[in-house]
C-alpha cells in the first residue's frame, strides 16, 4: 500500500500556524486577543514537531523585552519567567588559549550593551507563550510534525499535511500505521525557525529571495551547568571574541549566569568558514578551557547539552515574506538581530504583525490573498528600522574579518546609530568557497578530560535526544555517491565534523572499502548538514512528530 493513496482525516481553521516558538506564538496570542476585542470566532491552531512546547527551542538567551510589552503589558502579574535582570556586561578578547582582555564599553557595540534585558529560558518563555495562548482560545497540538505544503489551484498556500506515523525504514507501513492529517486554513504562518523545511521549500517555490542576497548561517551551541555559589554572578553576561576562532572562523563565545546557580554558556561559529578540518564542536570544547571560562565551570556539573543553526544573514538576507495564502515569520525568514546577537523580541514582533495583518484579511473575507499589506506594516515597524540599522553588521565581519569588521561595526553603531552611508553585502554562500582537504591546514584537537570538555556522544544523551529507529530516514541525499566519491577526497567529509551530533560516519570495512553511515537517531534538528554541505546533497525534512530533541529548558 503506497502511503499516498491512503484517505486522510482534514481538519480547516481559519489560521494554522506552523510552529510553536516565539514568532508563532506571538502570532496565535495576538490573533487570539483581536478574536476576542473584535468578537470574532476565529479558529486559531498552532502545530509543533516536538512532543512538547520548549522540547526543540534553543537559544542563549538574553532577552528584550520590547515585544513581550507589546503583547501582554502585564507580563510581570501574568508570571512570564522573565526572573533574572542583567546586571553587569563584560566582553573579552580572548588573544590565545591564556589570556584575556577586558574591554572598555567605548570599543565595543552599543547593541551588545544589555542594560533592561533578561537572562532567560526560552523553552520556558515559549511554554508560557503556549499557555497565555490556550488561555485566549489558540488550539495547540505539539507532536505533530508538518511534512508537506498543500497548494491549491492557483497556486496558493491551503494549508499543511502532517507526517505519517508509523512508516517503516523501507517505506512500507507498519502495524499501527496513521496516516498524517490533512490541516487546511485560509492563511498559514510558517514560525519553523531557521532553516525550516517547508520555508526553504516555499522560498524556492515562490522565489522569495529573487531581490535578496543569500542567507547567512552560524551553528550555535549551548550547555546548562550548575555551578558552585561562589563561582555564580547571578545576572551578569559575558561575551567573548577571538580564541578559539582567532584563526579558522569568526564567531563568539557567551556565559550567562542565570537563575538557580545555573550558568547558560556557548560558542557561536560563523558557518561560511572554509577549513573542512574545522571541527565546530571540539572548538567549543576548547572554549571552555579557556581560563576565563574553566574558572566558572569548575567543580560544576553539565546538565544539558544541544546546538542549533542561527539563520544571521541580516537585512539583505530578507526574502520577501508573503506569498498566495501564507506569511513566513521569525527565523522562518530570518529576523534575526546578529548585532545585537539576538533575535527572539525581532521574531515576536513579525509575528505579531502577520497577525494583525492576517487578522484584517480575515475580517475583510479576503482569504488566499498574497497580504502585501504585511510588507507595508513590516516597513513601518520599530522591527525594520531596527534591522537596516544593523544591515552592514554581519557582512563588514565576513569580508573584513573581526578586528577591521569589529572596528567599522563599534563607529557605525555607538557614533552613527547604524545609519553610515555604506552598503556591503556578502553574496557567497556558506557552503561556498571551502578549501580542499589537502590544500587546508590541518587542526589537532585535544581529549576531553570529562570535566570540562567531553565527546560528543555523551553530550547528545544530554540532548534527550530520540528518533523510533524503524522509519525512513529524514536526512536524504540527492546522490548516494556524493559522500565517497566526491566530498571524502576532496574534502575529506566534512559531514563527519561539522555535524554537533555525530550522525554522519564514513565506515571503513575490513576490506578497505569505504561507506558513508547515517545515524539518524542521534539528529537533534540543528538543520547545520542541510546549510553547509559542500556538494548540497544533504536535504533535512522531518522525521514522525514528537522525534529528535526533548530540551527540559534550553
Amino acid at each position: 500500500m503506497a502511503t499516498h493513496d491512503v484517505e486522510r482525516e482534514s481538519m480547516e481553521f481559519d489560521v494554522l500556524i506552523v510552529g510553536a516558538g516565539p514568532a508563532g506564538l506571538s502570532t496565535a496570542c495576538k490573533l487570539a486577543q483581536l478574536n476576542q476585542e473584535q468578537g470574532k470566532d476565529l479558529q486559531i491552531c498552532v502545530i509543533e514537531k516536538g512532543s512538547e512546547v520548549g522540547a526543540h527551542i534553543l537559544s542563549g538567551a538574553v532577552f528584550e523585552p520590547r515585544a513581550l510589552t507589546e503583547l501582554f503589558p502585564d507580563w510581570k502579574e501574568r508570571g512570564a519567567p522573565l526572573n533574572t535582570p542583567v546586571t553587569r556586561d563584560d566582553i573579552f578578547m580572548f588573544g590565545n588559549a591564556e589570556k584575556a582582555s577586558k574591554l572598555p564599553n567605548f570599543m565595543v557595540p552599543k547593541t551588545f550593551h544589555n542594560e533592561g534585558n533578561y537572562i532567560v529560558s526560552m523553552g520556558n518563555v515559549c511554554r508560557w507563550l503556549a499557555s497565555q495562548a490556550e488561555e485566549l482560545g489558540v488550539e495547540v497540538f505539539p507532536g505533530f510534525a508538518a511534512a508537506s505544503v498543500i497548494y491549491g489551484d492557483n497556486n496558493e498556500v491551503c494549508g499543511v499535511l502532517t507526517g505519517d506515523m508509523g512508516v517503516g525504514a523501507d517505506g512500507e507501513p507498519k502495524d499501527g500505521y496513521m496516516p498524517g492529517m490533512e490541516l487546511r486554513a485560509k492563511y498559514t504562518i510558517f514560525a519553523e525557525g531557521c532553516r525550516g523545511h517547508l520555508g526553504k521549500e516555499l522560498i524556492e517555490h515562490y522565489q522569495l529571495d529573487k531581490d535578496s542576497t543569500v542567507q547567512h548561517y552560524a551553528i550555535g551551541f549551548k550547555e546548562i551547568w550548575d555551578i558552585p555559589v561562589e563561582q555564580h554572578e547571578e545576572g551578569v553576561v559575558v561575551h567573548s571574541t577571538g580564541y578559539p576562532l582567532k584563526d579558522e572562523a569568526s564567531g563568539g563565545g557567551y556565559l550567562y549566569h542565570a537563575e538557580n546557580g545555573q550558568v547558560f554558556l556557548g560558542l557561536i561559529i560563523d558557518l561560511n568558514y572554509t577549513n573542512p578540518h574545522l571541527n565546530p564542536f571540539a572548538e567549543f570544547q576548547k572554549f571552555k578551557q579557556h581560563p576565563q571560562i574553566r574558572k566558572v565551570l569548575e567543580n560544576g556539573k553539565r546538565v544539558s547539552y544541544g546546538a542549533r543553526a542561527i539563520a544571521k544573514g541580516g537585512f539583505y538576507s530578507l526574502p520577501k515574506m508573503t506569498m498566495p495564502g501564507a506569511v513566513l515569520v521569525g527565523c522562518d525568514a530570518g529576523t534575526l538581530n546578529f548585532a545585537k546577537i539576538k533575535g527572539n523580541h525581532t521574531a515576536m514582533k513579525s509575528g505579531m504583525l502577520a497577525a494583525e495583518t492576517v487578522f484584517a484579511a480575515l475580517s475583510g473575507e479576503n482569504y488566499g490573498a498574497d497580504l502585501k499589506e504585511y510588507t507595508e506594516a513590516f516597513k513601518d515597524s520599530w522591527l525594520y528600522d531596527e534591522l537596516y540599522r544593523s544591515r552592514n553588521f554581519g557582512p563588514v565581519v565576513h569580508k573584513w574579518g573581526t578586528w577591521l569588521g569589529g572596528a567599522y561595526n563599534t563607529l557605525d553603531q555607538n557614533f552613527f546609530g547604524g545609519k553610515l552611508p555604506f552598503t556591503i553585502k556578502d553574496t557567497k554562500a556558506d557552503h561556498e568557497g571551502m578549501q580542499l582537504a589537502k590544500d587546508a591546514k590541518t587542526i589537532d584537537y585535544p581529549k576531553p578530560d570529562n570535566k570540562i570538555s567531553f565527546d560528543r556522544n555523551s553530550s547528545v544523551y544530554l540532548s534527550n535526544t530520540n528518533h523510533e529507529e524503524d522509519q525512513p530516514c529524514h536526512l536524504q541525499l540527492a546522490d548516494k555517491d556524493i559522500p565517497i566519491q566526491v566530498n571524502l577526497p576532496k574534502f575529506d567529509e566534512p559531514a563527519q565534523r561539522y555535524c554537533p551530533a555525530g550522525v554522519y560516519e564514513v565506515v571503513t570495512a575490513d576490506s578497505g572499502e569505504q561507506r558513508f553511515q547515517i545515524n539518524a537517531q542521534n539528529c537533534i534538528h540543528c538543520k547545520t548538514c542541510d546549510i553547509k554541505d559542500p556538494s548540497q546533497n544533504i536535504r533535512w525534512v522531518t522525521p514522525e512528530g514528537t522525534g529528535g530533541p526533548t530540551y527540559p529548558n534550553m
